[in-house]
């Protein structure tokens, strides 16, 4: 009998490591096919206001800069594809993406957040969560679904910095979190593992098991605000593009279209090698390095100067040295773009000089400096090119409607910030539209075109 049991015992252990090969070999198999990839919706798109215009966007991405400059003085040194629409509105910087999660899946809308770690949904978990107005995921209802312990390594080490908590009265508790985001949003729940499936650019659909996902069953604050939850995109050894990225080929990329665009426009999130379609003007791709390690968890690049047309700018190089408290991020969950004060001052007043003819005016209650009014009508060709010069020769070369921004009817701002002095310069998603951008973790490049996105 004891024998049967053992041969009993040993035939479903086989039977568990088979079943695990061969989702390994799908995976790889799906990964070497093609990639992944994901709409992504504009929140205004859905949700729009005709108050959240640019003063709006200005609040929201001061705050977020602060969280940015917080996370620098506390940091330690085939695919998938997403879906993405602008709105026709500014409205505060986030994007949507639908998610399937769980077993079965269950759809979920999510703001991604490429400075965020931590991927979390609406949950409730032994009772606990909000119902009202959200889908909800019900995390003991889902095969696939596993708690980390508080007494766990996971928990009391790796996870300190997406702010686990050290509370842990008995072995079987889940580790909790308290997350807490610069604007004064929170999420608080236990964390998980749980698979994701996703769908392919060849129509097929692929699992992805094992995805670090809190089961937040309270939050509050206008982050979250017509969202079920987050999607993580910093880069982190627990965030989604860590675990995409291990899957899809070490890459990942988006192409923003025009914040105006019709909110029927699409534009993608990929998991995996980008196409480089037509859409894309093959010939004016540029390549530069990737910095992965000096403003974690944030995507750096090495930026050595600015210029306005054929004229490069006087501006000191510690503005662009992250030793120095400088350097220079890509996040496209800025909109507006923040330059450290020094740099800031040359690009603005540069830029100043070309549009004398035009009244300088302050709209009531919009937080920024240069805005005039265009009433009377204004070319904008007679704008200068900026550029922006990357260690290694690269250029990135924006449209001038991505710096000189429609902030009223009438009124046009130039979309700079100042980020003080030292401060974190950083490109946000209106500089960087009708880009694509690919960002291959393996080789640290960032790869860049102009493109319709379309």
């Amino acid at each position: 009998m004891d024998k049967t049991q053992n041969e009993r015992t040993k035939m479903k252990r086989t039977r568990a490591a088979l079943l695990c090969l061969l989702t390994t070999l799908l995976l790889i198999s799906a990964a070497d096919s093609t990639v992944m990839r994901l709409e992504m919706t504009h929140r205004d798109t859905l949700f729009p206001t005709s108050v959240r215009r640019i003063g709006d966007i200005i609040g929201s991405d001061q705050k977020r800069h602060s969280l940015i400059s917080h996370k620098r003085t506390t940091a330690t040194n085939g695919g998938a594809r997403l879906t993405l629409r602008s709105g026709f509105d500014y409205g505060a910087a986030q994007y949507f993406a639908e998610i399937r999660v769980g077993t079965p899946a269950k759809r979920f809308r999510v703001v991604v957040d490429t400075g965020s770690e931590l991927t979390w949904v609406n949950c409730r978990f032994r009772g606990k969560g909000k119902t009202e107005n959200r889908r909800v995921f019900r995390a003991e209802e889902s095969s696939s679904f596993s708690r980390i312990g508080c007494l766990t390594q996971t928990c009391k080490v790796d996870l300190m910095n997406l702010f686990s908590l050290s509370s842990c009265p008995t072995p079987s508790t889940p580790c909790s979190y308290d997350y807490r985001y610069v604007d004064g949003s929170a999420a608080q729940g236990v964390f998980g593992k749980e698979t994701f499936t996703v769908r392919l650019t060849n129509g097929r659909v692929a699992r992805l098991p094992g995805v670090l996902v809190g089961c937040t069953n309270s939050f509050s604050g206008d982050s979250f605000r017509g969202a079920d939850g987050v999607l993580g995109l910093a880069l982190s050894d627990y965030s989604f593009t860590s675990k995409a990225t291990n899957v899809f080929g070490g890459k990942f990329s988006y192409c923003l279209v025009d914040h105006l665009s019709n909110k029927n426009v699409s534009n993608y999130l990929i998991f995996g090698s980008s196409s480089f379609s037509s859409a894309t003007k093959l010939n004016a791709t540029r390549t530069t390095p990737l910095d992965l390690n000096v403003i974690p968890p944030f995507y750096a690049v090495n930026i050595i100067g600015l210029s306005l047309g054929e004229t490069m700018l006087d501006i000191p190089m510690q503005v662009w040295d992250a030793t120095q408290g400088g350097g220079t991020i890509l996040d496209s969950g800025t909109s507006l773009t923040f330059l450290a004060d020094a740099a800031y001052k040359a690009v603005v007043s540069g830029l100043q000089r070309y549009l004398v003819g035009l009244k300088r005016v302050k709209p009531e209650g919009l937080p920024i400096e240069y805005c005039f009014d265009t009433t009377s009508g204004f070319n904008q060709s007679k704008l200068p090119q900026l550029t922006f010069h990357f260690k290694g020769g690269a250029r990135f070369e924006p449209h001038r409607r991505s710096y000189l921004i429609d902030a009223a009817s009438g009124v046009k701002c130039l979309g700079f910030v100042s980020a003080g002095e030292p401060g974190t310069n950083v490109i946000g998603n209106i500089m960087q539209q009708n880009y694509l951008w690919e960002f291959d973790i393996v080789a640290s490049a960032l790869t860049f075109a102009p493109s319709t996105c379309l």
